[in-house]
């Protein structure tokens, strides 16, 4: 038996370890017109269908790399905050979902924040990641929103805001809810320094991350078709025991709404390009 050992199995296994694999994401689909877009040119494209002019999610991942100057730009550190102050339990512990998430996303939370340079102009970026707990917002996330306000501050740039989030973390309580003021605080520390806040809402925006910071930008810019709204479109439903229809919270339908007058220094501006924030 030893020329099996010795000659057919390795013969085997070279054959089988040579094989060509296909890349699973080689091609990716259209979720509007079912069209299949190849990967580099949905990439090259910033994430825009050619064809049908349909928004892909961007991974927060990819956002900044997209977003700045030849892709190049530094991560800030955010500070360490206490981790499940309440014990929280329900299915499954805080502290296991939170690993979960961390080892899901390569992150310790929702919020990263980045500088870089955007048409040679210094600019500080924040990106939050529905992945990570639906981008929920509690202790550390709403210290990453600070540190990236007060990063802007310090440096003198613009600060760019790209909001994903379901609203407020219920495992942290009113720890979550505290950061409500203290990142509408940082806000307005950023306008008496001068300086221009833009909010680009991505798909979803809803609940206490609308009902504060995302709403307090100078500019605004909404992804076209995309959910942004101040309830959950769950929590809408209940009271009325039916569906609402899905127009009510498209930013593009928002847009010509009552969302003009919720903030008389805000402005709400059409779909753009994120590359066209600086033109």
């Amino acid at each position: 038996m030893n020329w099996i050992d010795n000659f057919v199995r390795p013969k085997i296994r070279s054959f089988l370890s040579n094989k060509r694999e296909t890349p699973e994401n080689l091609w990716v689909k259209d979720p509007e017109s079912g069209e299949m877009v190849f990967y580099r040119d949905l990439e090259a494209n910033q994430w825009v269908v050619p064809n049908s002019g349909y928004h892909m999610k961007i991974k927060p991942a990819d956002r900044p790399a997209t977003f700045f100057d030849e892709g190049k730009y530094d991560l800030v550190p955010v500070p360490a905050v206490p981790v499940d102050p309440l014990k929280f339990h329900d299915q499954k512990r805080y502290t296991d979902r939170l690993k979960e998430s961390r080892a899901k996303t390569g992150y310790d939370d929702s919020v990263i924040v980045a500088t870089g340079k955007l048409y040679d102009r210094d600019t500080t970026v924040a990106v939050q990641d529905f992945d990570f707990i639906g981008g929920s917002l509690g202790m550390a996330a709403g210290q990453g929103i600070i540190t990236g306000l007060e990063t802007a501050v310090a440096r003198k740039t613009p600060f760019v805001l790209f909001v994903a989030s379901g609203g407020a973390r219920m495992q942290e309580g009113i720890f979550s809810l505290m950061q409500m003021p203290r990142t509408t605080v940082a806000v307005l520390r950023l306008r008496e320094a001068g300086l221009p806040f833009f909010v680009v809402f991505t798909d979803p925006t809803t609940g206490g991350v609308t009902a504060s910071y995302a709403m307090l930008g100078d500019v605004h810019w909404p992804s076209p078709a995309r959910g942004s709204a101040l309830p959950a479109p769950a929590l809408s439903n209940r009271p009325f025991a039916k569906s609402c229809p899905r127009a009510s919270s498209v930013p593009n339908i928002c847009m010509s709404m009552a969302w003009s007058t919720w903030s008389s220094t805000a402005t709400i501006c059409a779909p753009l390009s994120a590359r066209s924030l600086a033109s």
